[in-house]
């Protein structure tokens, strides 16, 4: 028998179920029609775009949950993400108080 890994509760259930999961699965891509030059134009990226010369770091940040509240709260009221409201915050109190 396959080893489970202990670090997924979903393992955890389906090992004790008996279950498996399934492989790849073969799809039959050949009735698909190609896609025209005016849907690909119109096709969205998926992903977000670098802003400025250097892309966003990601990181994990801990705020209290009223803090958070407040920025999707403003956020909303300016019709900008709440990442983007923080990002600004964080960058004028940089530009003003640090340096």
């Amino acid at each position: 028998m396959a080893t489970r890994s202990a670090s997924s509760a979903r393992g955890e259930r389906a090992g004790k179920k008996g279950l498996r999961t399934l492989g790849p699965r073969k799809i039959d891509f050949s009735d698909v029609p190609e896609a025209s030059n005016g849907q690909l134009r119109a096709m969205r990226r998926v992903g977000r775009p670098p802003l400025g010369d250097r892309a966003r770091q990601l990181i994990a940040i801990r705020l209290d949950p009223a803090v958070l509240a407040r920025f999707r709260k403003e956020a909303k009221r300016r019709s900008v993400g709440y990442q983007t409201l923080i990002n600004r915050v964080l960058a004028d109190y940089v530009d003003r108080k640090v340096g």
